[in-house]
């Protein structure tokens, strides 16, 4: 498994690196649709919708038809403020009330409102790669390196369970671990950047020249709080529909949304934070 899982990760990075160190949009643009659409598939698929691969392919292609060919970039500040208000409304209360019955009318609004924010997380690839591919990876990097510190403090350190019954491995230590580590990362980061300038257009940087300290550092323990309730959110939706993975389309690692359920209202708050930047 471990094996697979490397090799995986490898032929993705050998197609993503490339594609970012090049900054050449049109490979991005396919992969960004490849990716939409596959999540919007896993999504309807954790919903047990019957027509789920047929409802992503028609996602799909309104998708590029309105980012790509109908202008739908030149408003993403709307996008970014709908996904924001759609986490704290109801996303976030659901972790503590639950999800509808899977069979319904409410499970299916509820399948469209998520089908939303994953639309709102790929604007807010596009926009944050228009700013820079270099913009997008630190701000994804927050996320791994939050997940990465999550893991190895919750081995250390977890004893207080997160959520048990949504995901029981998780801990407050462990998501307090993960905190620090992005914390100390973005210090250390802003520390250097005087002296590397690659760094100055990162989104830690940024935010602290911009806002200060006390407030750059709050916006960041915001960005991980957010990429928890994001993966607490899906496992929520794989525990109610009986799935250990949202696919298997990446072996070893399951499907698009286990990668990307952090990043779904995490990269729309951060667009909407560096539009201010």
């Amino acid at each position: 498994m471990l094996k697979t899982r490397i090799l995986t990760a490898l032929v993705l990075l050998a197609v993503l690196l490339p594609v970012l160190w090049f900054n050449h949009a049109p490979s991005f643009s396919v992969i960004v649709v490849l990716f939409f659409t596959a999540a919007i598939w896993e999504s309807f698929r954790l919903f047990k919708n019957p027509q789920a691969l047929l409802v992503a392919l028609f996602w799909g292609a309104v998708f590029v038809y309105t980012i790509f060919f109908g202008n739908g970039l030149a408003q993403p500040t709307i996008w970014f403020v709908l996904c924001v208000a759609l986490w704290l409304l109801r996303f976030v209360p659901a972790l503590a009330t639950g999800l509808p019955p899977p069979v319904g009318a409410g499970s299916l609004l509820l399948s469209l409102v998520y089908g939303v924010a994953i639309v709102g997380c790929f604007i807010a690839v596009m926009v944050l790669f228009n700013h820079s591919p270099l913009f997008l990876l630190s701000v994804m990097a927050l996320v791994w390196i939050a997940d990465v510190g999550a893991y190895f403090s919750g081995k250390a350190f977890g004893k207080r369970k997160l959520a048990p019954t949504i995901s029981p491995g998780k801990s407050w230590e462990g998501a307090l671990g993960g905190a620090f580590a992005v914390l100390l990362t973005a210090t250390l980061s802003i520390a250097c950047a005087p002296a590397a300038a690659w760094l100055a257009d990162t989104f830690a940087v940024r935010l602290q020249a911009k806002m200060g300290w006390p407030l750059a550092l709050a916006m960041l323990a915001l960005v991980v709080a957010a990429s928890v309730v994001g993966d607490l959110f899906e496992s929520l939706l794989k525990r109610r529909a009986g799935l250990k993975d949202s696919s298997n389309l990446l072996p070893g690692h399951g499907g698009v949304l286990d990668r990307i359920d952090s990043l779904i209202p995490v990269l729309p708050l951060a667009a909407l934070i560096a539009a201010r930047l």
